[in-house]
């Protein structure tokens, strides 16, 4: 037994119509397997709440290209038929057929029809779809990257769904918004959007939305370190998969445990404990897994083992988990991808370890391009710096050293890191007295002193303090 995702009446599985509204039955891109859940709004699987309806587990019905293919032409087939009858197109194919396009990884055509649905659909004034293929315009955009769009999409389909009171699709595009603000390191309206979702879960006595939305919300409590309320989260969430038998649930949370030891930094046993067990479920139900579906379950087992073989001087395991986890993003993600971020800084830290200062450098670079394409700016800040400490090292390009420091302080500077920015300029001040220029010295730590005094740092103002005083009284004695 299914539900149509229009009327929400109870419909026999094999049905390709509803027999109640008369609209097709779309087979929706279910992809909240992601370690944040994105959340479409277009599906055939029920929703359910305390209300005693059954259960959904984290599933989706697994289609080979051959079979989406075979979709895609019967589709156009309806589609053809009902032009050359005069017949109106209707939205929801359209809506279908970009689903299809999306599980065949063909984001531009899986756009191109969402948008020409949403035309049809503000012709025939449904305004409930025209606020699902906003959601899903959404979720394209954000996926190739441009998130500005994406948060225009998904700004719009909230505003339609609050006037028509529909809590529960509310609920998940404001876990879409948060999502993209997650991806944009704005951690205050991440934290907003997902907190408001959950309220709103919570309100409406709808416990599987609020178990998805708090899953996402963890996610930026790790970046706030606020650990006890994610084990109360994972904990309830962990007693929910157990209870209804979710086995994916089930793995998924496994993850996020481990990952909160591993930040937490006092039980990294229990890290690895956690991941080999999540990789051991997933092993268990990998026939019933797609190839991308395995790969967004394993990428961050495999970068947390190998951020412990790394801990634990163990290299060459190291590297082979790492490797694992960056082949695993890329089946998953299309192009780019700001988890590849992380894996390639793991991987330059791995080769500093193994004193391979070409390969550092080269994953260095490869790992800043990713940072800098998403706007992560304190991320790049934090390269350059170590970009300018291989240089400095080298006895080559010495003259990058400069180049990068001063990029990474006018990055710290425009973040207003102002604790970055007085180490850094302490750094420039010493590099320029070795390299004899005092008067560029000077100027540095006066910076960096000015800064420190901000911080109320008196050891280190009183410090810097008498660099400079040094400094001025050996220039006094040169001029003399």
């Amino acid at each position: 037994m299914k539900f149509c995702p229009f009327c929400s009446e109870s419909i026999e599985d094999e049905k390709s119509f509803c027999p109640y509204c008369n609209k097709p039955l779309i087979s929706g891109l279910d992809d909240i397997r992601n370690t944040r859940l994105r959340q479409e709004l277009y599906n055939n699987k029920s929703n359910p709440s305390n209300s005693g309806e059954e259960y959904e587990l984290y599933e989706e019905i697994i289609m080979n290209d051959d079979e989406i293919e075979d979709q895609i032409k019967k589709i156009d087939s309806t589609l053809e038929r009902q032009e050359l009858l005069g017949d109106p197109i209707q939205g929801a194919l359209l809506l279908e057929k970009s689903s299809l396009y999306y599980k065949k990884r063909d984001l531009p055509n899986a756009l191109k029809i969402l948008e020409l649905a949403q035309k049809n659909f503000e012709d025939e004034n449904n305004i409930i779809n025209i606020a699902i293929c906003h959601n899903e315009i959404g979720l394209i955009q954000e996926d190739l990257g441009f998130f500005d769009q994406a948060i225009y999409h998904f700004n719009r389909s909230l505003e339609i769904l609050k006037s028509c009171n529909d809590s529960q699709k509310e609920i998940k595009v404001l876990n879409n918004l948060g999502n993209v603000y997650y991806l944009l390191k704005d951690v205050e309206q991440s934290y907003k959007y997902y907190q408001e979702a959950l309220n709103l879960a919570k309100q409406n006595e709808l416990i599987f939305e609020e178990v998805k939305t708090s899953s996402n919300l963890v996610e930026v409590l790790y970046i706030l370190q606020d650990f006890d309320r994610i084990k109360r989260i994972l904990g309830k969430n962990s007693e929910f998969f157990n209870t209804n038998e979710d086995l994916y649930g089930v793995i998924a949370t496994h993850i996020k445990f481990g990952k909160m030891y591993y930040l937490e930094g006092n039980n990294y046993d229990e890290t690895y404990e956690r991941m080999n067990k999540a990789l051991e479920l997933i092993d268990r139900v990998k026939k019933n897994l797609s190839l991308q579906e395995k790969a967004k379950l394993e990428w961050e087992c495999f970068l947390y083992l190998g951020k412990l073989q790394l801990l634990w001087n163990n290299n060459v395991d190291a590297e082979n988990f790492l490797l694992q986890s960056l082949e695993a993003v890329r089946i998953f993600e299309f192009g780019d991808n700001i988890k590849e971020g992380e894996i390639l800084e793991e991987l330059a830290n791995l080769y500093s370890k193994k004193k391979n200062t070409e390969r550092e450098l080269e994953y260095y670079n490869l790992a800043y391009e990713i940072f800098y394409k998403y706007g992560n700016n304190a991320k790049c800040a934090d390269l350059k710096v170590k970009i300018a400490l291989l240089y400095s090292n080298s006895e080559k390009d010495k003259s990058r050293v400069v180049q990068y420091y001063e990029e990474a302080l006018n990055l710290y500077e425009d973040l207003g890191y102002v604790k970055e920015a007085a180490i850094l300029l302490n750094k420039l001040g010493d590099y320029y007295i070795k390299k004899g220029l005092s008067d560029m010295a000077i100027s540095n730590f006066e910076k960096a002193r000015d800064y420190y005094k901000e911080l109320q740092n008196n050891y280190n103002f009183n410090l810097i303090n008498e660099k400079i005083k040094s400094l001025k009284s050996e220039n006094s004695f040169s001029e003399v």
